[in-house]
Parts: C-alpha cells; structure tokens; sequence
C-alpha cells in the first residue's frame, strides 16, 4: 500500500482556499460568505467531528471580503475549533432555543458588511440550510438592510476543483478501499449471510486504514439486482447469485465511492455480457474524461456503449457524479449537465444498466481529471467478472 498523506492540511491550504473565495467575492460584490453546513464549514476551517451528527446545535461560519474566516459557534466546539488556523472564535452557550447563536451571527454579519451588503449563502441544488427556519427568518429580519443572495455557483466553482493536497486524500481512501475488495474477495463462500459478509468487508476497510464507512450497500440475487440502495440483509449467498457492494468510505474528511461485482458460483452468459458491457462503457468514460469535455459528453459517452449492446441505462438518472469531502458532490454526469472538465476535479464514473426486468447491475470507478486525460485513483476492476468459488 502507498504511504497514505499525514492528517490535516497545513494552514497554507486553508489560506488558498479563503483566498480563492475572496476573489469570486469581489467579482459577484459580496460583502459575506455565511455557511451552516458541515462540509463548508471544514472546507474553510479545518474543523473535523462526528459531532455533527447531533442535531441539537447551530454551527455557523462567516467569510468576510478580506481577513480570515469567522467561526460562530456553541461553547462545546471552541477547544477543537482552536486548533484550526482560525483565531476569530465567537461563542454562546448552546443548546439556547431562545437565541442559539442568532443575534452574535446577526452582530457578525453587521460588523463584517459595516450595517449593510450582500451576503452569500448556498440555497441552489445539494445544499441545505443547517438551523431552524425560524432562526433564519430572525436572522434575516435582524439584518433587514442587508440582502442575502444565492452563492451556489461560488461554492460549486471552489469545491469541484480539488488541490493537490484533497486529491491525495482521496486517492489513499480509494487505496484503502481497492485493497479491501481484493481482501474480501478470498472470504465470500456460498452459504454466507448477507450481512455477515459486509460485517467482514467493513471490518476489512477499518482495519485497512478508513476512519468511517459511513455508506456500504449492496444486493445479492440470481443474475442481477434491481435494489442498489438498500442495507444488506440475511439471506444466504447461492450459485448464481450476483453480489454487488457498493461503500463510500471516508479516512481524513475524504471519500472513496465505487462498487465491485461478483458472481457467486457461476454466471450465466447474460451476466457475463452485462459486466463486460459496463466495462466497456467505463473504457468510453475514460476516454471522454478531459479538460473541455462537459459532464454531458461523458454520459453520452458511456450511455452510447450501452444503448449499442441492446441496454437501457434504468432509472438511476445518472451515470456518475464529483466526489471528495461528501460521498456525492457536484457535478452529476447526466445528459444536461454542461458542466466543463477542468484538470483536478474528482468523478465517479457510474455507467449502468437494466438485464432484464428486475436483473441490473451498476459499475463504478473513482477518477481525477488531469490535463492529459481521466487518471484512475480506485484499482480498476478486472476486465472479465470475477466468479467466486
């Protein structure tokens, strides 16, 4: 295995990341960034905890025109939150329904746009507001002299294009994960259980170097699946069966999401002719995948192969999506997503298709774009599919 990149980012990292913002600042006139959410408050920050997965406080995390980042944040994250780069930590004794946090992120929002300004939040496609509307509606009142506006395209331009330092994160999860599949396929054996051998696969990816496995689904059925979202269950493993496991794995803030296929026993000829279908469509995807190329060129890229050899693509709406600090980001690879390559973005390829009525199966590979080209960061899958006996 590759030596995996040392934990954390160093403060020049976080700096570019600011400085970046701050230029599409000045272009679209915006006094303020404010953030909600998890990933760009880390994204900013450096701040990394499970801690968000309780939902009873606010976090907030203002960008300013010049200077560094703001953190508005409960009590309960200072100590974490000053081992970051920031300096400038407000704090409130949170869980305070009454006024979490709102009139010291109203206060902060006042100093930085001196009473007045735009201020930039994400409201577009994938992204959320992380506090009670409630809360948002005070907040906006508070600030009535100033104008929230819609900072999505800011947001989606910084985070879909990773730095050197993001894409080597990326890259050792997809190590940590490619390393698992080899290992887990020498322990699935007929009979198995479902569950027991996800059990051993996400044990696998721990033990391998992953922090989390925060996502890991799969289907096992005679042929092919007609579920790739759902947790594994009970059922025992039989001839014919087609496994598939799909895991998004995290280690340092960064996913890994690709899947691997397995025939259980034996494979029928249209099994067989769907894997190499989807690895052929991978190839097209690869191929497509370079700076000028659109997102919608790699869908008809790899949709092409597909439809070639007799198939339909299903009802997933999609064939891929970005990847990085979230196990599904910003671009999707579908047929109306202009979105231009650029060197240093992160894709999922994800071509898929329907074998017969209730029998698909799905492909994935994890990417980056480089000037020459698609370069794979997850090992690619084995050209002919694998039969486990």
């Amino acid at each position: 295995m590759n030596q995996a990149p040392a934990r954390g980012f160093p403060q020049a990292e976080f700096e570019a990341r600011t400085t970046r913002a701050q230029a599409l600042m000045a272009e679209q006139d915006l006094d303020a960034l404010m953030f909600s959410t998890e990933p760009e408050i880390r994204y900013f920050s450096g701040f990394l905890t499970p801690f968000w997965q309780s939902p009873t406080r606010p976090w907030f995390l203002v960008v300013p025109a010049r200077g560094k980042p703001i953190a508005v944040i409960p009590e309960i994250g200072v100590p974490l939150m000053a081992r970051t780069w920031l300096t400038d930590i407000r704090s409130w004794p949170a869980p305070l329904p009454q006024d979490d946090g709102v009139s010291l992120l109203a206060d902060t929002l006042a100093e930085v746009c001196a009473g007045q300004g735009r201020i930039g939040m994400p409201m577009g496609p994938e992204t959320i507001l992380r506090m009670p509307l409630n809360d948002y509606q005070t907040l906006r009142a508070r600030l009535g002299s100033s104008n929230f506006v819609d900072a999505t395209g800011l947001l989606r331009a910084l985070r879909m294009v990773k730095s050197e330092a993001e894409i080597a994160r990326i890259a050792a999860i997809c190590t940590i994960v490619s390393e698992g599949f080899d290992a887990i396929a020498r322990n699935i054996h007929i009979g198995d259980r479902l569950n027991d051998v996800f059990a051993r696969f996400r044990i696998a990816l721990l033990q391998g170097g992953a922090d989390e496995v925060p996502y890991l689904i799969g289907a096992a059925a005679p042929g092919g699946y007609d579920d790739v979202i759902a947790p594994p269950g009970e059922a025992p493993l039989a001839q014919g069966d087609l496994l598939m496991m799909d895991t998004g794995a995290m280690r340092d803030g960064y996913f890994a999401d690709f899947d691997r296929n397995f025939a259980i026993g034996a494979a029928d000829t249209a099994t067989h002719n769907a894997y190499a279908t989807l690895f052929a469509a991978t190839d097209a995807g690869l191929q497509a995948a370079r700076p000028g190329a659109t997102c919608a060129d790699l869908f008809h890229a790899m949709q092409g192969v597909i439809a070639d050899n007799g198939y339909v693509t299903g009802n997933i709406g999609r064939l891929g999506h970005g990847l990085g600090m979230q196990l599904t980001e910003w671009p999707s690879i579908m047929a109306g997503d202009q979105t231009v390559l650029e060197p240093g973005m992160v894709l999922a390829l994800e071509p898929g298709l329907s074998i017969a009525p209730g029998r698909g199966m799905v492909h994935e590979e994890n990417i980056v774009i480089r000037p020459g080209g698609a370069e794979l960061i997850s090992r690619r899958a084995p050209a002919e599919l694998p039969v486990l006996r």
